[in-house]
């Protein structure tokens, strides 16, 4: 894995050396020697990761990293503090201020390489998710404003997973009663906690005497239900080797004992902080993937949705000789509603017929809304004549129960009328299809609307 890596020190033979270890590991490497310099590059060409110095004339890299995880277009940007403070006041700070990790001089280049590689995963993840994102920003489909970086302190449900009670009650003392805390100690009681309830964090020790800590965070790592949760792992001091390795698969943060409940706090917070983000990046790209194919005044799938799906449903009648039918349903004299009480009441009334429909059909069936006051129903496996069924119970219903409105006459009678229209053997296309069924539609509405009836065979 490559990624390009800015290097950020007042010192010039510390970057060099830097820079020197990262592009023998094949990382491009761009360099900044003091916070404005870092800042500009930031901006004018984002790095995959930062590593930072802290102590530097003028701006220091507490500030530097703070302004970088306030600005919303460079907030998701890994920021590893690499200096010679090494006490947990000063890891707190960096962490409090937006860091992601705090690796005290000399850099030991294992472990340097493997938490650049680590971040570097993290942060493809969110690109990925942002890029989607902006797509549907760029539809109009989510607000931009519903992605910034939060500013408040997270809190979540957190696993522990340790079998030493005094190290359980130490970090348990730490992070309640902000965050909700469930300790486990073996490998079953995690593997039902984590099935039952998701966690937003979960916190592994490297050190359990029962089983392997190592094998656990890669068992949790292969959970469906794990993919997306943090994993943060506490190794005793100078194990580098574990910790290397729990980076290497996919461990996001460590905790090095004898832990300091204030770094444990600011880790446990950077997680959620993450987590929350990474979670609303996921939700709202299922968000605009569903808002591409749905209507969404009714809620019912969207023309386009249903055109590619019609032609898939066809395809499947033709090759396994079942029947299909296809409805079109219009709402008899729906201008006049608009023009009498105005198109919000309109659109209460489509909300309203398209809850009906999806009422009175299958859960096989696809109700679509095709466009204005016309709705289709794709019935796969079903014939013409068990179509005319459901569609006359759903004429009968909506005439005979009037429609809920929120201003008077607070209720409104409504007729509707339906063509119907049955896949043919042989070479039947979507197009015949709708054709026949329009023209079934057509012909109830000739006859007097408030009718269903169905196309000649």
């Amino acid at each position: 894995m490559t990624a390009r890596v800015l290097v950020v020190d007042d010192i010039l033979s510390n970057v060099k050396l830097l820079e020197a270890k990262l592009t023998a590991e094949y990382f491009e490497v761009a360099s900044a020697f003091n916070g404005l310099q870092a800042l500009a590059k930031v901006e004018e060409q984002p790095p995959d990761i930062v590593l930072l110095d802290v102590m530097m004339p003028g701006m220091d890299g507490f500030e530097v990293c703070r302004r970088i995880k306030q600005n919303p277009k460079t907030a998701h940007l890994p920021v590893v503090m690499v200096t010679a403070l090494d006490q947990p006041a000063d890891r707190v700070a960096g962490l409090e201020a937006g860091a992601d990790d705090f690796l005290t001089k000399p850099v030991d280049d294992a472990a340097l390489f493997a938490r650049v590689r680590s971040l570097v995963r993290l942060k493809m993840v969110t690109d990925e998710l942002r890029l989607r994102e902006e797509t549907g920003q760029s539809m109009g489909l989510i607000d931009p404003a519903e992605t910034l970086v939060e500013s408040v302190d997270p809190t979540g449900r957190i696993l522990v997973i340790d079998d030493r009670p005094e190290s359980v009650t130490w970090i348990t003392a730490g992070l309640q009663p902000q965050n909700q805390v469930f300790a486990v100690g073996t490998f079953e009681e995690t593997l039902a906690h984590v099935k039952s309830g998701e966690p937003d964090l979960i916190i592994v020790s490297l050190s359990l005497r029962g089983f392997d800590g190592l094998r656990l965070c890669s068992q949790l790592r292969s959970l469906p239900e794990c993919r997306s949760i943090p994993i943060l792992v506490l190794v005793s001091e100078g194990d580098r080797r574990k910790l290397t390795l729990a980076l290497e698969m996919g461990v996001n943060d460590y905790l090095t004992r004898p832990v300091d409940q204030n770094e444990l706090v600011a880790r446990v917070r950077t997680q959620l902080r993450r987590k929350r983000y990474t979670d609303r990046l996921r939700y709202n790209v299922q968000l605009t993937l569903e808002m591409a194919i749905t209507d969404q005044l009714t809620g019912l799938y969207n023309r386009h949705y249903m055109s590619r799906h019609l032609d898939t449903e066809i395809a499947n009648a033709g090759k396994s000789g079942h029947p299909l039918a296809f409805l079109i349903l219009d709402i008899d004299h729906f201008k006049s509603v608009n023009d009498r009480f105005g198109h919000d009441i309109g659109d209460e009334v489509l909300r309203e017929f398209a809850n009906r429909i999806s009422a009175n059909v299958r859960g096989i069936d696809l109700a679509c809304r095709f466009g204005g006051e016309e709705f289709v129903v794709v019935m796969p496996d079903t014939d013409v004549e068990f179509a005319s069924v459901v569609a006359e119970r759903l004429r009968r219903g909506v005439e005979t129960t009037p429609f809920p409105i929120s201003r008077e006459p607070h209720k409104l009678n409504v007729t509707i009328s339906i063509g119907i229209a049955g896949s043919e053997p042989g070479n039947d296309t979507a197009e015949a299809l709708l054709y026949r069924a329009d023209q079934a539609l057509y012909r109830a509405k000739r006859e007097g609307r408030n009718r269903v009836v169905a196309a000649a065979a």
